[in-house]
């Protein structure tokens, strides 16, 4: 197993655009000949787009987008944008008097970090589709990473910097790629490392990490003062999938956030996975779902290392360095 470009999974391209003064953004996962796909939501606060289309009991074959947002459920608006660049190109399930772009998605809540009267729409969807390459996008606070926090229990006065995070794994010609937004409620773990490179952060502001123990310590405390977070990605692979075992990778693939985040798919996390599958490859569904779990762990981890302080928020390399 070895890391490589996002381009070599072939038929997928990702692209963002953003507002840094707003501390807003979005992303798009393009695959225009259409992908095999699947999804899992995990968390109480899920908001999502196109959900129930990848049902296996349901008609839909393939997709030919999938947008993660931000801007709460305001950033479904962006989805617009996306429709319209595919449909300008001739992208879409034929319906004979058109064709019908599919595009899911799923948003973040990122209000709180910056201007939250500004969220992502269908003009930022569409410059996204513009921004779109299959290979060697930017990673950090960009695209649906841009006003993402992680390490909230105690409040924003407490959180660090998320942000967006890409990884991407082959073996022999099986190759599989995660590409996250990162605003979890809890504290990011690299298991490299050993330690919590993002997270709450204490009283002096110089150490970071604890959330599970806080709120073990305030059990007591049912109030929702966590509410603005959830972890989205999607994880594109050019295996060949059937629609069944492309939901069964998503579920898989959430594995990858119980790896890296402390704690996981809470109530007040809307965490949500989609997989996107291009048929390129024969390949056993549980060798890639393995790939899949590794790639979003690393993909997380990425997006809050490479994430830059941002509307008075800190960052990982704020406290730790290379």
């Amino acid at each position: 197993m070895k890391e490589v470009d996002f381009s070599e999974i072939g038929g997928i391209k990702v692209g963002h655009a953003q507002d840094f003064r707003a501390a807003t953004g979005c992303t798009v996962v393009l695959c225009e000949e259409g992908a095999v796909a699947g999804v899992d939501v995990r968390g109480g606060s899920p908001g999502t787009r196109e959900t129930d289309a990848l049902n296996p009991v349901n008609l839909r074959k393939s997709i030919h987008a999938v947008l993660l947002a931000g801007g709460s459920a305001f950033g479904l608006d962006a989805a617009a944008g996306v429709m319209q660049y595919l449909e300008e190109r001739g992208v879409g399930r034929d319906v004979q008097v058109a064709k019908v772009p599919i595009v899911c998605g799923a948003i973040l809540f990122d209000l709180k970090c910056g201007d939250w009267r500004v969220r992502p729409d269908q003009k930022m969807g569409y410059e996204a589709c513009q921004n779109a390459v299959a290979g060697g996008f930017p990673v950090g606070s960009v695209g649906a990473g841009t006003g993402a926090t992680v390490g909230k229990v105690r409040g924003i006065c407490h959180a660090m910097k998320g942000g967006f995070g890409s990884s991407c794994l082959r073996i022999g010609d099986l190759v599989v790629g995660a590409v996250m937004a990162v605003n979890c409620v809890g504290d990011v773990y690299d298991e490299k490392e050993h330690r919590v490179v993002a997270g709450m952060l204490s009283d002096d502001r110089k150490t970071v990490g604890g959330s599970e123990t806080y709120m073990m310590e305030h059990y007591q405390n049912k109030t929702d003062i966590f509410s603005g977070n959830t972890v989205i990605g999607a994880v594109a692979t050019n295996a060949a999938l059937t629609k069944a075992e492309a939901n069964k990778m998503a579920s898989v693939a959430q594995d990858g956030i119980a790896r890296a985040v402390r704690p996981a798919h809470t109530s007040f996390d809307g965490d949500t996975i989609f997989t996107m599958a291009t048929g390129r490859v024969r390949a056993d569904p549980n060798a890639a779902g393995v790939l899949a779990v590794r790639a979003v762990e690393s993909a997380i981890v990425c997006a809050v290392k490479s994430a830059d302080p941002l509307a008075g928020v800190p960052a990982c390399k704020d406290f730790f360095h290379p």
